[in-house]
């Protein structure tokens, strides 16, 4: 049976799918099937393939939910694999997405609700109401947070039946508003909390709220799973289900159970609404370092998850809410909006100015081109004119003398005269889907992508200069989140892998490898130094012009553990950090010396803007929480 949906507001969500009461004396039971981790003609098919045949054997059971992470890589071809072999189910099922359904999304997070048809469900069965959601991080590597327009979702529900809330990730410290969250799903009688992720049956409890989380469907010791549960007015038992793939036998293990009941709000909240138990820097430190001023800060409706186009006193930037994204412009003076224009589908591309116009790559298959004065639309470059095919960019454009020069999600790079609206040309067969900004000048174009490419093209007619692959087979260790870097004629790249590479820029031969990085790096204003930070405590500088790996300083910074890939800024004697969890810390750039931080939000902190007005840094910023601010520092000028 397939899913049903309707359409709420401003987005989808799932609602009244079932209307069936258990029978008296008798438990709800439902199946959890999670991180069934789907990848095209892998063991992960046969695994779900193997709990589906279950499931459907058993007519104990009134429905499934998919706890996310159903996926391994986001891909569209993967989604519809997957919902073909979920229709083969007997009973109604449900669905919710996890990290690695949108952290790698070729189509910036627009494919899945796509297919599925929604990202939230609100679902009522037996007197039990069921509420689920997504959790990101989209389309960044990060710590998971519950979108904007999610928790805005979350926030206008009414309460009503005794509910349980479902999600992919632990609801605690994995989630970066893991506090806004609980706070709502107390409001709304949340009593139990179900999750994967952890691939393992695993008890939390959530400021009261009981946590269960669950085994991921991937075979382990011979045998795939899904977990069982039998929900009571008051209490709740999770069994497991191993289905052993070798001959098809099944057995069943009661491995946990807990009353529920009711769990009012008794968490301490700080006049910027963290709790107690809050891990990481707290507002407090705006306070202790009060040489960085806000000169504004505003809330966005949905999340933000690029950098800015900055030209004529005014700020550019896009949104990530479906099915309808958006452009906006503010003032840099105050941050009042000047126009808002909406577009189809999530976006995740910073915007490229071109003259008077911006440049911006959408899922819908068109490169808009906006005037800068009041929003409005020039007739776009379009993609769909390049021989009808419809082509997906989830990209930041770099323009460079008129021509603005974008990779997509299908294995093609343009480059785009603007205001001819020209495809001045095209490589084709580039492996694996591009999420970045390329690096441009005259001699070259060098971008990397999902496929574990590094490919350098010329940026007059798009011939292949050379291609450097990564050193692993792995798609996730891949140089695509990192925005390329150029000086002394190397080229400088960081993988996932924590290494940072130094390539030849002429010929893509690797000079050499140095420890430690995690996608951010940066140059200096001079182009003499390149800065790294690691996933682990650390930052250093390298010398751009040495011939092998020349470490000028390293220091142990105050971010602690970090995956932002969000490139690092260095302007007027500082270093600028952005990190995961919505902070920024300064570092004197010639010796790594602590500076100052300072706290935006909660969230990922995107690529920052920044320039010199008055013996002053003014740097322009946001966070994946829709999060906008405009900060003034002290330059570190000597």
């Amino acid at each position: 049976m397939k899913l049903r949906n309707i359409i709420l507001g401003a987005f989808l969500t799932l609602s009244g799918g079932l209307s069936v009461c258990a029978e008296d004396g008798k438990p709800l039971t439902f199946a959890f099937v999670t991180d069934t981790h789907i990848a095209l003609g892998s063991a992960s098919e046969r695994a779900l393939s193997a709990v589906i045949k279950d499931i459907n054997a058993d007519d104990s059971l009134r429905f499934v939910i998919f706890g996310g992470d159903i996926t391994d890589f986001g891909t569209k071809a993967e989604f519809r694999r997957f919902k073909a072999s979920a229709d083969s189910l007997n009973k109604e099922w449900y669905i919710l997405a996890g990290n690695h359904d949108a952290c790698w999304s070729a189509s910036g997070c627009n494919d899945y609700p796509d297919v599925f048809g929604y990202e939230t469900m609100d679902f009522t069965v037996g007197g039990w109401r069921f509420l689920g959601c997504n959790s990101g991080p989209d389309m960044r590597m990060a710590p998971a947070l519950v979108p904007r327009e999610t928790m805005n979702w979350l926030k206008d529900l009414k309460p009503g039946s005794k509910a349980v809330f479902v999600n992919h990730f632990p609801m605690d410290s994995s989630v970066l508003n893991y506090f806004d969250v609980t706070r709502e799903l107390k409001r709304l009688d949340v009593r139990l909390e179900i999750g994967g992720h952890l691939h393992a049956n695993k008890v939390r409890n959530y400021s009261g709220i009981p946590g269960i989380i669950c085994r991921s469907s991937l075979a382990a010791n011979g045998a795939s799973g899904y977990t069982v549960f039998r929900l009571w007015d008051d209490h709740v038992e999770a069994s497991e289900r191993r289905i052993y793939l070798s001959g098809g036998s099944r057995t069943e293990i009661n491995w946990y159970e807990t009353p529920l009941k009711h769990v009012p709000d008794t968490v301490r909240y700080d006049s910027h609404g963290l709790p107690s138990d809050y891990p990481w820097m707290r507002y407090e430190v705006n306070d202790k370092y009060p040489q960085v001023r806000e000169v504004w800060k505003i809330q966005d409706s949905a999340n933000v998850v690029s950098g800015f186009a900055v030209k004529g006193g005014r700020a550019f930037y896009t949104l990530a809410s479906y099915p309808s994204g958006g452009v906006h412009a503010v003032k840099i003076s105050d941050g009042s909006f000047v126009w808002k224009r909406i577009v189809p589908g999530k976006l995740f591309s910073t915007p490229a100015v071109s003259g008077n116009s911006l440049v911006i790559p959408t899922y819908g298959g068109s490169l808009l081109s906006l005037k800068i004065r009041n929003g409005k639309m020039n007739i776009a470059a379009s993609f769909v004119k390049d021989e009808g095919r419809i082509v997906y960019s989830v990209a930041s454009p770099v323009v460079m003398d008129g021509v603005a020069y974008i990779g997509t999600s299908q294995g093609v790079f343009y480059a785009v005269r603007v205001r001819q609206k020209k495809i001045l040309w095209k490589f084709e067969g580039v492996e694996g889907h591009m999420s970045s900004t390329p690096y441009v000048d005259n001699e070259q174009v060098v971008f990397g992508t999902w496929g574990r490419k590094l490919y350098s093209l010329d940026p007059k007619t798009g011939a292949l200069q050379w291609v450097w692959t990564g050193p692993s087979s792995s798609r996730m260790i891949s140089p695509a989140n990192v925005v390329p870097v150029k000086a002394d004629g190397k080229i400088f790249i960081a993988v996932p892998n924590r290494k940072v590479y130094a390539l030849d820029a002429a010929t893509g031969k690797e000079l050499y490898v140095a420890n430690g990085g995690r996608d951010a790096i940066c140059l200096s204003e001079d182009g003499k130094t390149l800065y790294s930070k690691t996933m682990f405590h650390h930052v250093y500088a390298l010398d751009t012009g040495a011939p092998s790996e020349k470490r000028l300083w390293e220091v142990e910074d105050s971010t602690g553990y970090d995956i932002s890939p969000s490139a690092l800024k260095e302007i007027a004697g500082t270093l600028l950090i952005p990190t995961d969890k919505g902070n920024i810390i300064a570092l004197d750039s010639r010796n790594g010396d602590f500076l100052w931080a300072h706290k935006i939000s909660t969230a990922l902190v995107n690529p920052l803007s920044a320039w010199v007005k008055n013996d002053r840094i003014m740097i322009l910023c946001s966070t994946m929480d829709g999060t906008v601010s405009l900060l003034s520092a002290p330059t570190n000028n000597r």
